[in-house]
C-alpha cells in the first residue's frame, strides 16, 4: 500500500493513498459489515439455484412471494387486494401504487427497493 503522510497547516498527520487502494479499504469495510449481517442472520443470503430462480422470475415481487412460501391469493389477502391484481402486477401488466409496494414489502419482510426491478438502462450495482 503506497501511503504517504503529512502534516496539516493545523499539525494534523494525514495519510494521503492512490483513490484505487482507498476504495479497496472501503470495500472491505463494507464487505466485513456485510459479513456480520449476515453471521448475525439479518442479512438473507443465496444458493447459486436461488439466484437462477431469482433471475428467471418476472419480476423480484414474484420471487420474493415464492420464496417467502405464499401464494397469489395469499398475499393479496395480507396486503387487501385482489390475488387479479397481484397477478398484473407480477405479470408486468400493472403498476402498483407505492402504498400497495409498502404494504408487500412489509408482508414479506423486505425493503420497498427490493421489489422493484430495475428499469432498462439503470445500473443494477448502484
Amino acid at each position: 500500500m503506497a501511503v504517504q503522510f503529512i502534516a496539516t497547516p493545523g499539525g494534523e498527520k494525514m495519510a494521503v493513498l492512490p483513490a484505487a487502494e482507498y476504495q479497496d479499504l472501503i470495500d472491505a469495510r463494507d464487505a466485513e459489515a456485510a459479513m456480520r449481517e449476515v453471521r448475525a442472520g439479518r442479512m438473507e443470503t443465496f444458493t447459486e439455484a436461488e439466484v437462477d430462480a431469482y433471475l428467471a422470475s418476472p419480476n423480484p415481487l414474484a420471487f420474493w412471494r415464492k420464496r417467502r412460501g405464499l401464494t397469489q391469493a395469499a398475499l393479496a389477502e395480507a396486503v387487501g387486494k385482489s390475488q387479479a391484481y397481484l397477478a398484473q402486477i407480477e405479470a408486468g401488466r400493472r403498476t402498483g401504487t407505492v402504498d400497495v409496494y409498502a404494504r408487500l414489502a412489509s408482508v414479506l419482510k423486505l425493503r420497498i427497493e427490493d421489489l422493484l426491478a430495475p428499469r432498462s438502462g439503470d445500473d443494477a450495482a448502484a
